[in-house]
């Protein structure tokens, strides 16, 4: 099968599973961080079809949307990618990018890396940042019911991935506890580039928020 018609496939494939996700972990996510790593695989070594399928199936089942199970999202990813006689070591490697990719994996001994790796990380970061990544603290924030803002709460910065996982938080302490550190956490040079305007960005708005929470009349 050649390399246009697998993405075909996994992009159809994709958008039928995602139908119905939250609006920060829906096709369009998907889309931006395939874009982006598209643009970062520019300047990067790597094999181009392994980092656009995981960037496609990454976020195929979020633990964070199946009570905390890490195992689903590579699992499905790994039987769709059998279905088309995708060879092994392609899946594999995957796989391994979807195990690793999140800022929660973060939190465990670093057991795999590739380039690969290092470009969809870095693509799907971005998403988590800047204007688009503001959206999407306060779309998945709505989804859990959980408050924009409390000012007796505040941001957890020595959190365990346990913690991490079960926080129900306001939605303001993500920025202190996650969106704020991705900056200083991409790999590769483009994605340390593009984040630094993305950062500013948050650090602009974040400014304006409290603005206008310690100024009301």
């Amino acid at each position: 099968m050649e390399h246009n018609e697998i993405i075909s496939k996994t992009v159809s494939f994709v958008k039928a599973s995602l139908q119905h996700a939250e609006g920060g972990h829906d096709w369009w996510h998907i889309q931006r961080v395939l874009t982006n790593a598209r643009h970062i695989a520019k300047s990067e070594p790597c094999d181009l079809l392994v980092a656009e399928l995981a960037a496609l199936l990454h976020d195929i089942a979020d633990s964070k949307f199946h009570g905390g199970d890490e195992t689903l999202g590579p699992a499905l990813a790994g039987e769709f990618l059998t279905s088309m006689a995708i060879a092994p070591e392609i899946i594999e490697h995957v796989q391994q990018i979807i195990r690793n990719i999140s800022f929660k994996s973060g939190f465990d001994k670093i057991s795999f890396q590739s380039n690969e790796l290092a470009i969809v990380q870095d693509a799907d970061r971005l998403d988590a940042i800047g204007a688009i990544g503001i959206a999407r603290a306060f779309s998945y924030g709505g989804f859990k019911g959980r408050e924009i803002y409390n000012p007796e709460i505040s941001p957890n910065l020595n959190m365990s991935k346990e913690v991490y996982k079960s926080s129900q938080a306001p939605s303001i302490n993500h920025f202190y506890e996650k969106l704020l550190l991705l900056k200083d956490k991409m790999n590769t040079p483009t994605g340390k580039i593009l984040a630094e305007q993305r950062h500013h960005f948050m650090e602009l708005y974040l400014k304006q928020f409290y603005d206008e929470v310690d100024n009301l009349p």
